[in-house]
């Protein structure tokens, strides 16, 4: 390798190392997640692998709790994608689900 690649090849590696990239570079891992399940509300469906899309009540990384709606794995360890919705988003939520009947919807 030249004198110039290197050089270039160095500020590459560099700029890298600035931008926080130097975790992914040596294979490293996500930013661990924190939960706590404040109260289980219920199950609303089950998957073929035996996954429950779940009701709870959750805290995410220390903050306030929320409703949260998601899959998880039988011991609550793996988690899918989901939704959290605040108290206010709750009640918007509830209000616009009675405003119809479930019966006419076409789905």
């Amino acid at each position: 390798m030249s004198k110039k690649y290197k050089k270039i090849f160095g500020r590459v590696i560099y700029m890298l190392y600035n931008m926080n990239i130097k975790s992914k570079l040596r294979g490293g891992e996500m930013a661990e997640i924190k939960y706590d399940i404040i109260e289980k509300l219920g199950v609303i469906g089950e998957g073929s692998k035996g996954w429950k899309k779940e009701v709870n009540i959750i805290s995410w990384n220390g903050r306030k709790a929320k409703l949260d709606i998601r899959d998880w794995d039988e011991n609550n360890e793996k988690m899918g994608k989901g939704i959290t919705l605040s108290k206010d988003e709750l009640k918007a939520l509830k209000s616009l689900l009675n405003s119809f009947e479930v019966e006419d919807l076409d789905i």
